[in-house]
């Protein structure tokens, strides 16, 4: 598996060498050819995490290096539709180096999995981990996006019409894509945490057991849903979107991250290296 994981990173950072390239030339062919490596690494990705599937019965995110995987693949996958749906081509520059540089780190950590419980197999888990992964692929691209937005709404601002403001597209397009990143994300947090409570009251008895990543997991979801309910409420758009967009995947990497290294919980077995 770990020459598929390779040639994966070769791909992603293929992709990102053509993103690059579009960016400064701003030749459609290049684009697209970066496009199609990532769409390649992205089926290389798959057979990787189908191999391991099938190797160990059970759905790969057993220690750090499996659990960065599949939220390298889900971030993507999502990045593939994404493309599909609002045509935002400059968005590979973001994606593109993220995923390279994510793998290329994940693939120097341990990838013997840690001897935990057999509890992988619950199909609820199953769902429960997939949603939420894609969920914070979302979160991630809507970060991008957030970040894309304050740029080019700084060059029209200031008048700089210069090397971003020629390359970046149009103010209203990067919210809409933002915000379709958003809701999307949300949807499947929702799905998420839902067949997390599921599971969990079938492993431990209990719907919630105020575990820190759940808690955390609660307070992302209300950054979202408030973010959401302001926008359809009070017209929350542009640039106080692209900001909140930014702080909610801030709220992502802390319960992904911060929460396992720091705090105490079961969810502490993913992450383990």
């Amino acid at each position: 598996m770990e020459i598929i994981i390779l040639i994966t990173i070769i791909f992603y950072l293929l992709s990102t060498a053509g993103y690059f390239a579009y960016l400064f030339r701003q030749k459609n062919y290049l684009q697209q050819t970066g496009y199609y490596l990532l769409a390649a690494g992205f089926v290389l990705h798959t057979m990787a995490l189908a191999y391991g599937f099938i190797q160990s019965g059970q759905i790969p995110v057993k220690n750090l290096f499996e659990t960065l995987s599949i939220a390298c693949w889900a971030i993507a996958g999502v990045f593939l539709i994404l493309q599909y749906k609002f045509k935002l081509k400059i968005l590979g520059i973001y994606a593109a180096p993220l995923l390279t540089i994510v793998m290329a780190l994940a693939s120097r950590l341990p990838k013997e999995p840690v001897q935990v419980e057999n509890i992988y197999n619950n199909l609820w888990f199953i769902v429960h981990i997939i949603a939420v992964f894609i969920g914070e692929a979302s979160f991630a691209l809507a970060c991008g996006v957030g970040l894309l937005y304050l740029v080019q709404e700084h060059a029209i601002k200031t008048k700089h019409h210069g090397f971003f403001f020629r390359r970046l597209p149009s103010l209203e397009l990067l919210d809409s894509t933002g915000y379709g990143c958003i809701v999307a994300g949300f949807t499947m947090l929702s799905v998420g945490l839902v067949s997390g409570f599921v599971y969990a009251k079938l492993v431990w008895g209990k719907f919630l057991s105020w575990d820190p990543k759940e808690v955390w997991a609660g307070i992302t979801w209300l950054l979202y849903a408030a973010l959401l309910h302001q926008r359809l409420i009070a017209g929350w758009r542009g640039r106080r979107a692209a900001v909140m967009a930014i702080i909610g995947f801030a709220a992502v990497l802390f319960t992904f991250f911060g929460v396992n290294f720091l705090l105490k919980g079961h969810h502490g077995e993913f992450t383990r290296w």
